[in-house]
Protein backbone atom coordinates (compact mmCIF):
# COMPACT_ATOMS: atom_id res chain seq x y z
CA UNK A 1 0.00 0.00 0.00
CA UNK A 2 3.06 2.32 0.72
CA UNK A 3 4.45 1.78 -2.72
CA UNK A 4 0.94 2.63 -4.44
CA UNK A 5 0.49 5.81 -1.93
CA UNK A 6 3.81 6.80 -3.16
CA UNK A 7 2.95 6.50 -6.85
CA UNK A 8 -0.05 8.33 -6.41
CA UNK A 9 1.71 11.35 -4.97
CA UNK A 10 3.89 11.58 -7.24
CA UNK A 11 0.96 11.07 -10.38
CA UNK A 12 -0.08 14.50 -8.02
CA UNK A 13 3.47 15.69 -8.40
CA UNK A 14 3.57 15.20 -12.16
CA UNK A 15 0.39 16.97 -12.69
CA UNK A 16 1.22 19.73 -10.74
CA UNK A 17 -1.48 18.92 -8.24
CA UNK A 18 0.30 19.08 -5.16
CA UNK A 19 0.24 22.86 -5.57
CA UNK A 20 -3.37 23.44 -6.08
CA UNK A 21 -6.21 24.84 -3.86
CA UNK A 22 -6.73 22.05 -1.48
CA UNK A 23 -10.57 23.52 -1.63
CA UNK A 24 -10.85 22.17 -5.10
CA UNK A 25 -9.49 19.15 -4.01
CA UNK A 26 -11.91 18.18 -1.35
CA UNK A 27 -14.49 18.91 -3.78
CA UNK A 28 -13.49 15.95 -5.84
CA UNK A 29 -13.41 14.48 -2.46
CA UNK A 30 -17.16 14.63 -2.25
CA UNK A 31 -17.74 13.99 -5.96
CA UNK A 32 -15.89 10.73 -5.29
CA UNK A 33 -18.04 9.88 -2.43
CA UNK A 34 -21.27 11.19 -4.53
CA UNK A 35 -19.74 8.27 -7.03
CA UNK A 36 -19.45 5.70 -3.60
CA UNK A 37 -23.44 6.67 -3.08
CA UNK A 38 -24.49 6.33 -6.43
CA UNK A 39 -22.71 2.74 -6.69
CA UNK A 40 -24.60 2.16 -3.42
CA UNK A 41 -27.93 3.11 -4.43
CA UNK A 42 -27.49 0.81 -7.89
CA UNK A 43 -26.02 -2.00 -5.72
CA UNK A 44 -22.93 -1.52 -8.90
CA UNK A 45 -19.63 -3.19 -7.15
CA UNK A 46 -17.55 -2.16 -10.09
CA UNK A 47 -18.61 1.39 -8.94
CA UNK A 48 -18.64 0.61 -5.50
CA UNK A 49 -15.24 -0.42 -6.01
CA UNK A 50 -14.27 2.34 -8.59
CA UNK A 51 -15.03 4.94 -6.37
CA UNK A 52 -13.88 4.04 -2.94
CA UNK A 53 -10.45 3.57 -4.70
CA UNK A 54 -11.10 7.49 -6.18
CA UNK A 55 -11.95 8.57 -2.46
CA UNK A 56 -8.65 7.31 -1.59
CA UNK A 57 -6.58 8.87 -4.40
CA UNK A 58 -8.31 12.31 -4.25
CA UNK A 59 -7.32 12.03 0.24
CA UNK A 60 -3.51 11.48 -0.41
CA UNK A 61 -3.64 14.28 -2.67
CA UNK A 62 -5.57 16.58 -0.15
CA UNK A 63 -2.96 15.38 2.42
CA UNK A 64 -0.15 15.80 0.47
CA UNK A 65 -1.47 19.57 -0.43
CA UNK A 66 -1.20 20.48 3.69
CA UNK A 67 1.72 19.05 3.59
CA UNK A 68 0.20 15.53 5.57
CA UNK A 69 1.49 12.22 4.78
CA UNK A 70 -1.93 10.42 4.52
CA UNK A 71 -0.34 7.54 6.57
CA UNK A 72 -0.17 9.28 9.53
CA UNK A 73 -3.82 10.52 9.15
CA UNK A 74 -4.89 6.93 9.25
CA UNK A 75 -2.52 6.13 12.52
CA UNK A 76 -4.56 9.01 14.04
CA UNK A 77 -7.52 7.81 13.55
CA UNK A 78 -6.93 4.51 14.25
CA UNK A 79 -5.18 4.89 17.62
CA UNK A 80 -8.64 7.92 18.52
CA UNK A 81 -10.76 4.72 17.73
CA UNK A 82 -8.65 1.70 18.66
CA UNK A 83 -10.24 1.87 22.32
CA UNK A 84 -13.50 3.45 21.60
CA UNK A 85 -16.98 1.62 23.19
CA UNK A 86 -20.53 2.16 22.03
CA UNK A 87 -23.09 0.29 20.53
CA UNK A 88 -24.61 -0.34 16.95
CA UNK A 89 -27.57 0.60 16.51
CA UNK A 90 -29.34 0.41 13.04
CA UNK A 91 -26.22 -1.03 11.48
CA UNK A 92 -24.06 2.08 12.78
CA UNK A 93 -21.84 2.16 15.75
CA UNK A 94 -22.33 4.58 18.11
CA UNK A 95 -19.74 5.73 20.41
CA UNK A 96 -20.22 5.90 23.77
CA UNK A 97 -19.50 9.80 24.27
CA UNK A 98 -22.52 10.41 22.08
CA UNK A 99 -25.33 7.97 23.67
CA UNK A 100 -24.96 9.88 26.60
CA UNK A 101 -26.72 12.97 24.68
CA UNK A 102 -29.22 10.86 23.85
Amino acid sequence: MNQLTRAIELWSINHELDKSEPSKQFLKVVEELGEVASGMARNDLPLIIDSIGDVYVTLVILAQQHGLNIQDCVDEAYTEIADRVGVKRNGIFIKQDDLSKD
